[in-house]
């Protein structure tokens, strides 16, 4: 039993008088009561109470633990109180990681609407792509965008995503031989994304058996930024691999056309990681609950064109 169980309790017997009185107002027996006194005795000790069948008395030890074990308590409750409504409280500071590569694609709106919606809660982002360690940098919560592998932490599915085989309609016109097939990739120019382990191929299903195969790329630019690759499509420098929630506005203003989508495999998802998901502060559960709110509002199909 711990120390503040059995602190409680001698203030109980104390301040009613006697055990039995102690025992009626808290509801607890009085051999309990006694039990957990008798305990505290021996762990100072020292004795507190002086017992007879009928007299009750503090010793001149227990008068100046007395004394001083109210105010611990208490100190104690008036802690715990503070962290609860801290805990509830949505004022304060939010530190979040995030990938560059959410922060500058569309869905990066995500982040100020929230804080638009809780003007109290000061949002600190740190935007920087690698995997921090969460509870040994302080972090509160961060978003990923990746196969989730298996990790003691606690994880939010915000939204699947495709990555998708983008070109600039301009530049698909220029070709002298059409692009027909997956294969046929392998040799124009690929605009590299270095972020994904497996950069230097793409992975394709077979429509017809459901077989996976990889077709191998290269080109005029690597680069660890799939924004920076759809601009040099964009710009007629070649094909980019683009994640569906970067390209989204590029795909719908006509700017790029996609190739192949029935046979590229699902990529991944975007998640919310956090460390625990007991006694989670009301901050991240709200943040996190704000998020898998937001992107079936905000993330439609990408309406993509695709070149045939």
């Amino acid at each position: 039993m711990d120390t503040l169980t059995r602190m409680r309790a001698f203030i109980d017997v104390v301040e009613a008088e006697g055990f039995s009185a102690a025992a009626r107002k808290t509801g607890r027996s009085k051999a309990l009561l006694s039990k957990y006194v008798r305990e505290l005795e021996d762990d100072l000790g020292v004795l507190l109470l002086n017992r007879t069948t009928r007299q009750f008395s503090l010793t001149e030890a227990g008068q100046l633990y007395h004394r001083r074990v109210i105010d611990i308590v208490q100190d104690v409750d008036n802690l715990s109180d503070t962290v609860r409504a801290n805990n509830s409280d949505l004022r304060g500071k939010l530190k979040v990681s995030v990938p560059r590569t959410f922060i500058d694609a569309p869905v990066g709106r995500s982040l100020l609407d929230f804080t638009a919606a809780h003007p109290d809660l000061s949002l600190e982002i740190v935007a920087e792509d690698r995997f921090v360690d969460l509870v040994e940098e302080g972090y509160d919560v961060a978003i990923r965008i990746t196969s989730l592998e298996d990790s003691a932490l606690i994880a939010r599915k915000l939204s699947d995503f495709r990555s998708l085989v983008c070109v600039s309609p301009a530049w698909l016109a220029t070709l002298d031989r059409p692009l027909e097939k997956p294969a046929d990739l392998a040799h124009v120019p690929f605009l590299v994304d270095t972020n994904p382990k497996s950069h230097g191929s793409l992975r394709f299903r077979n429509p017809e058996d459901g077989t996976v195969y990889t077709v191998p790329i290269h080109g005029p630019v690597s680069v660890n930024s799939p924004i920076t690759t759809m601009r040099g499509a964009i710009a007629g420098l070649g094909v980019a691999l683009v994640p569906d929630f970067i390209a989204t506005e590029a795909i719908a203003s006509g700017e790029l056309v996609t190739l192949f989508d029935d046979q590229l495999p699902t990529s991944a998802a975007i998640y919310a990681i956090y460390p625990h998901r007991r006694y989670l502060p009301q901050k991240v559960r709200t943040f996190v609950d704000f998020l898998t709110k937001w992107f079936p509002n905000n993330c439609t199909e990408t309406g993509a064109k695709t070149a045939r």
